[in-house]
C-alpha cells in the first residue's frame, strides 16, 4: 500500500514533468504584439496607399511581354546553372588532383572570375567583338577549320551565358570542392578495400555523402543567379527587369511595374528554395534529428 500510494502522489504531483505547464514570458508576448503591430501597419501602408496603383499591377501581372521575360530569366538562369555546373565540376577536380599545374589553372580560374564584378564580365563579353572581330575554329598555329562573324556570334543572349555561366562556375567549383573534401578519407580507404574503382568510389561512396554539404550552398547560388539575371538588361537583353522597364518607360508607371517584377521574383524564388528543401532532406536522410514521440 505504501509504494502505491507513493506512485500515486507522484503522479498526481504538481511537479510532474508530464502536467508542467511553460513558465510565462512577458518578453516574448511583448514581441509578438510589437509584430502584430508592425504587420499591421504593413497592410494598411500597402493597402490604403493609392500610389501603388495595384489595379496596373494587376493589369499587367501577366501581360505577353512580361511572361516572356520571365520565360527569358528562367532560361537564363538554368543555362548558367548547367553550364556553370560542368565547368565548376572540371574546376574543382583540378584543384582536388594532385598534379600541380592543373591546381595552378584552377585557383587562377576561381580567382579571376569569382574576382570581376558580373556586371563588368557581361558588359565585356558583350563587346567582345571590339578584341576579336572575327572567330575562328581551328589547330592553334595551324589550318582554320571555320570563321564567323564575331557581331553574329556574340548576341546578347550569348553574353549573357557566357558571362553567367563563368561566373558560376568559380563559385560552383569552389561549393564541390567543400563538399567533397567533407566527405572523411577513410571512406575512400574502405571503398578502395573492397576492391570499387576510383569512378565507382566517387559515384557510390564520395557524392551521395558531399551532396548533403553540396546542395544548401549550390541551391542559394541558383537562387543568386536568378536574380542576378536582372543584370543582362544593361546589354538589351529582354529579361524580366528589361520587360517591365520597356512598359513604365512608355507609361511612367514605375513602381506598379517593378510591383510586377518583384512578384514573379519572389514566385520563383519561393518555388526554388521548395525544391531545394526538399533535395536537402532527402540528402540528409539518417542525419537529421528525429523529434521524440509522445505517449498518449
Amino acid at each position: 500500500m505504501t509504494a502505491m500510494s507513493t506512485v500515486e502522489e507522484t503522479a498526481t504531483s504538481p511537479d510532474d514533468v508530464a502536467s508542467a505547464r511553460g513558465r510565462f514570458r512577458p518578453l516574448r508576448w511583448l514581441f509578438v504584439l510589437v509584430l502584430v503591430v508592425l504587420l499591421a501597419q504593413l497592410v494598411v501602408f500597402l493597402v490604403g496607399n493609392n500610389r501603388f496603383q495595384w489595379d496596373v499591377v494587376a493589369k499587367y501581372l501577366f501581360e505577353k511581354s512580361v511572361m516572356a521575360g520571365l520565360g527569358t530569366t528562367v532560361l537564363l538562369a538554368v543555362a548558367a546553372m548547367v553550364l556553370g555546373s560542368l565547368a565548376g565540376g572540371v574546376v574543382a577536380a583540378m584543384q582536388l588532383s594532385g598534379f600541380g599545374p592543373a591546381r595552378w589553372v584552377a585557383t587562377l580560374w576561381v580567382g579571376l572570375f569569382r574576382g570581376i564584378p558580373p556586371l563588368v564580365q557581361l558588359i565585356f563579353w558583350f563587346n567582345l567583338a571590339y578584341l576579336l572581330p572575327k572567330l575562328s575554329l581551328g589547330i592553334p598555329f595551324g589550318p582554320v577549320f571555320g570563321t564567323w562573324d564575331a557581331n553574329t556570334v556574340i548576341t546578347p543572349l550569348t553574353a549573357a551565358v557566357i558571362g553567367l555561366s563563368l561566373v558560376e562556375s568559380a563559385y560552383l567549383a569552389e561549393i564541390f570542392r567543400a563538399g567533397v573534401s567533407s566527405v572523411d578519407p577513410g571512406q575512400r580507404d574502405a571503398a578502395r578495400a573492397m576492391g570499387y574503382t576510383p569512378g565507382q568510389t566517387l559515384l557510390r561512396i564520395v557524392l551521395p555523402q558531399a551532396m548533403r554539404v553540396i546542395i544548401p550552398p549550390a541551391g542559394s547560388q541558383f537562387i543568386n543567379v536568378l536574380k542576378g539575371t536582372a543584370l543582362v538588361s544593361v546589354i538589351a537583353m529582354s529579361d524580366l527587369l528589361h520587360a517591365v522597364q520597356v512598359i513604365y518607360n512608355r507609361t511612367y508607371e514605375i513602381v506598379p511595374m517593378l510591383l510586377v517584377a518583384c512578384f514573379w521574383y519572389l514566385v520563383v524564388v519561393t518555388l526554388l528554395t521548395a525544391g531545394q528543401r526538399r533535395l536537402e532532406r532527402r540528402f540528409s536522410r539518417g542525419h537529421l534529428p528525429v523529434a521524440p514521440r509522445r505517449n498518449r
